[in-house]
């Protein structure tokens, strides 16, 4: 007999854990990036899909997990540790209700966390209830972005370099190619572009509030000003989205105005650089194997499933970002 066949199983240095029972709410474009992901993990298994419309089950390690078209039915038959809701932003509010008060699984949100102030106001009713800020987690996936990632840890290693003082951010999207399509599963330019920049920002800054919104294009534009403080000193972000281009094109400069050094980074491609004046003193780049959506997603779960998320996940994190997204009424 081998070593490993007298070993014995009760004295092993790696002791069985179950596996985290998870229930996908939602099986549109974004639920592939979410399965990818999960199926990565030996930690995870897939317990139950759920979508109104008429799907294909889904295939996850060679099997199919139950589908069901309505989330009470399954919880009627399972009991998740983590529910993820991948649905239309509207949806949000009422499922998240849902999953808190019909399980006890802990619930992963697609960003936004909410479409409207007063459904985040519904929530944080719950949370004498239903523990909502310990249970419900939003996926503001551009937070763990790896370009976000450096230029974060660049800036927090060198506070010799001051505050932020400015931000400029451009997101665009070539959703006009999609037409009704598009408002259909994103509803707006800053209401799907918006939140993913105000989420990045906090990686840098401590956001204050929305000075101005201003969208046209019948929503498939926005631009909007938002107030920070960085190191103590006040600081303004300067917040493109659109819809009206061919390709995807996303990119983000922060000046540390005191310093004279200004960050860079293209968040399309994941790379990066610091500058000040003539002399480059930093740069990030990436190897190209990993497609961006996955490089987002994969320490975002490292983290939930951890135990240690990162406060960019949290309810509160979330509930800052909400007030900001929703701040002022929305222009034409």
């Amino acid at each position: 007999m081998t070593q490993q066949e007298h070993a014995d199983p009760e004295h092993t240095d790696s002791p069985h854990v179950d596996p985290v029972r998870v229930g996908l709410v939602g099986l549109g474009v974004i639920a592939g990036t979410h399965l990818a992901v999960l199926a990565e993990r030996p930690d995870v298994e897939l317990e139950f899909t759920v979508d109104p419309k008429a799907v294909e089950p889904v295939v996850f390690r060679g099997g199919k997990p139950p589908h069901y078209g309505d989330l009470g039915s399954a919880l009627a038959g399972h009991r998740p540790d983590l529910l993820v809701l991948a649905t239309p932003t509207p949806t949000h509010a009422e499922l998240v209700t849902e999953a808190l008060l019909g399980s006890t699984a802990r619930v992963l949100v697609e960003k936004p966390l909410v479409h409207d102030r007063a459904s985040l106001a519904a929530l944080r009713e719950l949370d004498g209830t239903a523990d909502v800020r310990g249970r419900v987690f939003t996926a503001h996936h551009f937070a763990f972005s790896p370009e976000v990632d450096w230029a974060a840890e660049l800036i927090a290693a060198h506070p010799d370099w001051g505050p932020v003082t400015t931000i400029t951010s451009a997101f665009y999207d070539p959703y006009v190619l999609r037409g009704p399509e598009a408002f259909a599963s994103y509803v707006s330019s800053w209401t799907d572009s918006g939140v993913n920049q105000l989420s990045m920002l906090t990686r840098f800054v401590d956001l204050v509030g929305l000075t101005s919104l201003r969208q046209t294009d019948g929503g498939a534009s926005a631009w909007c000003v938002v107030e920070f403080r960085s190191r103590g000193e006040a600081g303004t972000a300067r917040l493109r989205s659109s819809w009206l281009t061919g390709s995807s094109s996303k990119e983000s400069s922060l000046v540390l105005g005191r310093s004279g050094v200004e960050v860079w980074i293209d968040h399309t491609a994941m790379t990066g650089f610091a500058a000040r004046r003539g002399e480059l003193l930093a740069a990030f780049g990436n190897d190209g194997r990993t497609g961006r959506k996955v490089a987002h997603y994969r320490p975002l779960y490292a983290g939930l499933l951890s135990g240690r998320p990162g406060p960019v996940l949290g309810f509160d994190a979330a509930a800052v970002i909400s007030e900001i997204h929703w701040g002022v009424p929305e222009a034409e």
